[in-house]
């Protein structure tokens, strides 16, 4: 193990000697935020040691490094997860007990940096975990913005946006690098000059740039002494300051460059509705892309002469379509300035880059007006206009003259760059991220390309870190199961199959279902002092957590509580087991239907939560500002996990496999990774509704009504009269806009779009065999333990294990110290 040896007094020692330097004060006059702080120096002294040990040893065995280049990494909280991977958890908290500190108020002072907007951020994360307990050299590479996605409050039942000001108290886990810094170009012109071999050189003129600075942070190994490195690039101004245009003063113009450079890194996803935002999302995507590409290339031309050796010590995944531009920008650094071949760059670049497809959604597969993007990056446009030309060629060869095919493979078609279908031609491999996903990708989304390339499509199903979702966020959990089967499953989940004997045994029942209990209690307490709702710790906890948005169907479920609350006023007695519902999601700033669902929810609960007449058999809770820290005390607390997107939508889901791993029973539609899950706990120990993929795909090319369903559905009638009769708002009109989209059909979108009516009554089906199977409490013991067991698979160690051996070609290099 590569756990670090140091004695408690000396730790002690430590803080204390920080707190002092860094804030002039002594422990028992210093904030939690500031012996938070003290905290992580002391670590990182411990950390950067195998840090640098790491970087030395992959530089002198010349190893093959993979970069993983994402706009999102949501990362959570650093503190708790270095040090569990460091081996010093009981440690630390030992010697904050004996300073007499509560350590909990020091883990949550660290702020939660939102540097995602989901899914796809805390897959990121996870991977990186993933990489660094493997022993795989790695880097993650993105963007340090100033304000993460917005921090969520709650005013009146709507969403508030406020700044997520992660850095307000400083970062004191980034380490800035200034001798890496490289310059980025935006607009000006491209000159062609003639070289002495009678080709030509393109140099872009006239442009507008910014310094690309990158911060380093630790990713820590699991027992290990990897510590690889998360890199975010930040921006800054070339010149602070235009002294000529100051002193004539015009002031805007002499700090336009600084401007620049602050508006680039300032803000996660600005919104991409208008104009401006689409540009500065372009910059976006380019400026870390480009930073990332000429850092890479220049440390290979360190040691190396000969390009034909990039693909052998340098990987690029490309998570998901935003950092496709790499593709270009690869290639402008390899012709431009390196003098390379047309032909050899792109076969360089093509076994270099590799794609990652995490949607079905087409409005995801990010696609580029031709006017902006070749204003904004003119050498990177005719490097696209020049991959696209090349591809048609090969399409004429291979298709005759089919202007129609052409068009729909075309990288440039309809005034629009398709940045998805550039990552597809300029990679060695494009990936779904479940079964099912891929399936759909080969066979519908992008069927013509996998005709066309069948051997770079490949399925890697998502994964989650074990030492974050089990071992940190749900440590009681954690030490029965490592009491029982020793401590193996923390870098190898597949060992949890080894509690599958004490599926049946009454006294591990008896503990795991204590341990459930324990975590509902903390959530109850929790819930009280955020929100003010007594909730009964004794009641189902069905909790729904992740992005707001339709397809999700968020709309469902508060339309099933809608239904079930009709019932209770009806018939105060029903039989049932009280159940609370939870729900957590953060909607798009500009997401106005996602934002009225919110508002409903709320809505919802203000009613249900104060009517006394209905004997609390049901509370609605929506809890604010949903984050990695927030998911880490619901997750362990929650009996029935909500995972009820439309087939055929979710790509993969991740939350899913978390709900799994804690012991949650799954209610979902066979979509994403639920199909596998599904696969590896059996029918038995799932409650699967709703239409298949293919029913749904039917319904989308057949006729469907929905009124036909409310028609026919009593239950669904009365809850849909509800939204619109002043039940849950005076105003009659309020959620009108939720009616007509389900019913007719509003601004653009189908009626009932992702099928909420058409699955309602199998969803309710599935409630109430929740409710059955919940009044058994040793068929429902036995059914969470098996979902434990059963969670093996979906570890991110496997996931990146076959990226790795299968993607990659990436050997594993141990860090001896």
């Amino acid at each position: 193990m590569g756990q670090i040896g140091i004695e408690k007094e000396t730790l002690k020692m430590m803080i204390r000697e920080n707190v002092k330097t860094l804030y002039r004060k002594n422990l028992e006059t210093a904030s939690a935020e500031e012996i938070y702080q003290a905290a992580v120096f002391s670590l990182r002294d411990l950390i950067t040691d195998k840090w640098i040990k790491t970087h030395d040893t992959y530089s002198e065995k010349n190893a093959k490094i993979v970069y993983y280049l994402s706009m999102e990494f949501l990362m959570g909280r650093f503190l708790g997860n270095a040090l569990i991977n460091m081996g010093m958890n009981t440690v630390i908290k030992e010697v904050f007990a004996e300073l007499g500190i509560d350590y909990n108020t020091v883990e949550e002072a660290e702020p939660d940096p939102g540097l995602g907007n989901g899914g796809l951020g805390r897959l990121a994360a996870c991977f990186l975990d993933s990489l660094s307990t493997l022993e795989l050299p790695a880097y993650g590479c993105g963007i340090r913005y100033h304000y993460g996605i917005f921090e969520q409050k709650v005013e009146n039942g709507y969403q508030v946006e406020a700044p997520d000001n992660w850095l307000e108290d400083g970062d004191p886990w980034g380490i800035r690098r200034n001798e890496y810094a490289v310059e980025i170009k935006f607009g000006g012109h491209v000159r062609a000059m003639l070289k002495e071999n009678g080709g030509y050189r393109f140099v872009q003129e006239g442009y507008q740039s910014v310094m690309a600075i990158p911060y380093d942070y630790p990713v820590v190994g699991y027992g290990n002494n990897t510590v690889n490195t998360l890199r975010l690039w930040d921006a800054r101004a070339k010149n602070r300051i235009d002294l000529k245009y100051f002193n004539e003063g015009n002031y805007q113009k002499a700090a336009e460059e600084e401007t620049l450079a602050k508006t680039l890194t300032d803000v996660l996803y600005p919104a991409d509705e208008h104009y401006q935002g689409k540009e500065l999302r372009l910059r976006q995507q380019f400026f870390f892309i480009s930073a990332t590409v000429q850092r890479v290339v220049a440390r290979f031309k360190e040691n190396h002469g000969d390009f034909n050796l990039l693909p052998e010590k340098v990987a690029f995944q490309l998570n998901d379509t935003h950092p496709s531009i790499a593709v270009a920008e690869l290639m402008r650094v390899l012709v431009d300035e390196n003098d390379l071949p047309w032909d050899q760059a792109w076969e360089i670049t093509q076994k270099v880059c590799a794609y990652t497809n995490h949607t079905i959604m087409s409005e995801a597969l990010e696609k580029w007006p031709l006017d902006l993007f070749s204003r904004l990056l003119p050498r990177i446009y005719q490097i696209v206009e020049e991959i696209n030309r090349r591809f048609c060629l090969e399409l004429t060869e291979k298709y005759g003259n089919n202007p129609e095919k052409i068009r729909r493979l075309a990288i440039i078609a309809d005034g629009q760059i398709r940045m998805a279908y550039m990552a597809i031609v300029g990679s060695h491999s494009v990936n779904g991220v479940a079964a099912l996903h891929t399936e759909i990708l080969k066979n519908q989304e992008l069927k013509d390309f996998y005709k066309l390339y069948p051997e770079k499509f490949n399925n890697k199903t998502n994964g989650i870190t074990q030492r974050r979702w089990l071992l940190h966020a749900n440590p009681q959990l954690a030490e029965l199961i490592t009491e029982k089967i020793g401590d193996g499953w923390i870098t190898d989940l597949a060992q949890l199959e080894k509690i599958l004997p004490y599926v049946e045994d009454e006294e591990f029942q008896k503990r795991f279902m204590e341990i459930k209990r324990a975590n509902k209690v903390a959530l109850a307490k929790y819930i009280k002092s955020a929100k003010g709702i007594d909730i009964n710790p004794d009641s189902i906890f069905d909790i729904q957590v992740k992005r707001l948005h339709e397809y999700k169907r968020q709309l469902l479920n508060v339309l099933h509580i809608i239904g079930l609350y009709n019932k209770l006023k009806m018939n105060p007695g029903l039989d049932m087991v009280p159940r609370t519902y939870i729900f957590g999601a953060k909607a798009a700033a500009g997401y106005r239907r996602a934002k009225l669902i919110i508002k409903l929810i709320n809505s919802v609960g203000d009613v249900v939560n104060n009517d006394e007449s209905i004997c609390g058999k049901i509370k609605v809770v929506f809890l604010e500002n949903y984050r990695v820290s927030l998911a880490e005390r619901l997750i362990p607390a929650a009996d029935v996990s909500e995972q009820i997107s439309t087939a055929g939508k979710e790509a993969s889901g991740t939350g899913n496999m978390k709900f799994m791993l804690n012991g949650a029973l799954t209610v979902g539609t066979m979509d994403g990774a639920n199909v596998e899950i599904f696969d590896e706990v059996g029918e038995e120990n799932i409650f699967i509704f709703g239409m298949s993929a293919e029913e749904v795909q039917e319904k989308y090319n057949g006729e469907y009504d929905p009124w036909s369903v409310y028609n026919m559905n009593q239950e669904v009638r009365m809850a849909m009269t509800a939204l619109i009769d002043g039940t849950f708002s005076n105003d009659t009109c309020l959620f009108r806009e939720l009616y007509d989209a389900l019913l007719n059909g509003f601004g653009g979108s189908k009626a009932d779009e992702y099928f909420v009516l058409e699955d309602y009554a199998d969803y309710q089906r599935a409630q109430m065999a929740v409710d059955y199977a919940y009044r058994d409490k040793e068929r429902w013991a036995r059914m969470a333990i098996y979902n434990t067991a059963k969670s093996g698979k979906f570890s991110s160690d496997r996931t990146i294990k076959e990226y790795a051996k299968e993607i990659w070609s990436l050997p594993s290099v141990p860090i001896e110290f």
